[in-house]
């Protein structure tokens, strides 16, 4: 494979910036030295690269839309552009990056004490610390509204209880943004800080994935777990605190799976100039060959002007939860759709890791599900369009 020089049909790049372009290129060099040569053995064993997590830091990556406490204060287009390339390389680092930043970093920052916000948010952005975000839980996933965890005021304590799974960097994080309901409050739901080590705190990782295999995914078990009252973040009360998390990670799925959907097309077409057949002549020059390549810089186009489009709008404040519901579900299905025309285009080949497209394909399957699933986000736009929603 020749070096990674980026995928753009329609001169897109013509709408960046210079400092945009600059921080894309930071992120692709990473990409192509530290990420691309470890990345197939970190899939192939079931690891995170947790190595690279200081150079996250120094790069600026970790938090980098967010302002103040030693973060990098980026536009979200140019976090954006972040995402697309970590997620190039894989969905599993773009997944760290994803939830330090937007529902570990974002929450502290927007819901946090100024106490909580000193405490952790230098240590999140530099990777000395690891966060994880507990909402979904054993019987309640795409209906966060169902959830069954607990706190209890005990005195200047909370008592915390319930369970929690599929919570990526659950097992390393030094600390757990842990979404439960105040029964002493009418069952308000309420964010808590717990930490490492709390006592009734407990955590596993899930096995046995055929998605996300360079990606720690956890359950949590809380267990009249106490945490001080001070862990409670002050300015998150109801749904709406967890929600507001949830839409900028969405927000960056959109751009990162761009990249994902760039690497799989690009390995497509440079094999199928190289790949000979009958004649002796590139299989690039057969008609359905190049049907379902121009098929997929189509959409990757189309992806990327939603993408920016939605990054200026971000910018501007005036973005909508139901706009990022398109940007997440428009793209990640073309993604998944251009890695699974990439690996027939690749024939046999397609199925083994001396190619990236398999991994793509199988890690965008989760990125199809999580943060909202398809259908979730079908019906947000919906309810967008009607006026009438048809989830409740």
């Amino acid at each position: 494979m020749q070096p990674f020089r980026g995928v753009d049909y329609l001169h897109v790049d013509s709408l960046f910036n210079e400092q945009e372009l600059l921080v894309r290129q930071t992120a692709r060099q990473f990409v192509e030295d530290r990420v691309i040569p470890v990345i197939r053995d970190c899939f192939r064993d079931a690891r995170f690269p947790s190595d690279l997590i200081p150079e996250l830091g120094r790069l600026g990556f970790l938090g980098a839309n967010l302002e103040g406490y030693g973060c990098a204060g980026m536009s979200n287009v140019e976090y954006g552009l972040i995402m697309q390339e970590l997620e190039r390389g894989d969905s599993g680092l773009r997944s760290f990056v994803s939830v330090q930043g937007a529902l570990v970093m974002y929450p502290i920052l927007t819901y946090g004490s100024e106490e909580q916000k000193q405490k952790w948010l230098p240590k999140l952005q530099s990777g000395e610390a690891v966060g994880c975000f507990g909402l979904t839980e054993p019987g309640f996933g795409s209906n966060p509204a169902g959830m069954k965890t607990t706190a209890r005021r005990q005195g200047d304590c909370w008592m915390l209880n319930g369970e929690k799974t599929w919570i990526t960097n659950g097992t390393p994080a030094h600390v757990a943004i842990v979404w439960a309901r105040a029964v002493d409050d009418g069952g308000t739901v309420r964010g808590f800080l717990v930490e490492k080590d709390t006592p009734g705190y407990t955590t596993s990782d899930i096995h046995g994935k055929w998605s996300m295999r360079a990606s720690i995914t956890s359950s949590l078990a809380l267990a009249d777990c106490r945490v001080p009252a001070s862990a409670m973040l002050p300015g998150a009360k109801g749904l709406k605190g967890p929600l507001s998390c949830l839409s900028q990670a969405r927000y960056g799925i959109g751009w990162g799976v761009i990249g994902a959907a760039m690497d799989c097309y690009e390995t497509a077409r440079q094999y199928s100039i190289v790949r000979k057949q009958f004649d002796d002549r590139p299989i690039a020059s057969h008609q359905l060959v190049q049907e379902k390549l121009a098929w997929m810089i189509t959409e990757i186009t189309k992806a990327q002007l939603l993408a920016v489009h939605a990054g200026r709008l971000k910018d501007q404040g005036r973005i909508e939860p139901a706009h990022i519901s398109m940007l997440k579900r428009n793209n990640v299905a073309i993604a998944l759709e251009c890695a699974r025309l990439s690996r027939d285009l690749l024939g046999a080949n397609g199925i083994t890791d001396e190619y990236p497209i398999m991994r793509h394909l199988c890690n965008l399957e989760t990125v199809k599900t999580y943060e909202g699933t398809d259908h979730i986000h079908a019906l947000v736009i919906g309810e967008r369009v009607t006026g009438i929603p048809a989830y409740k």
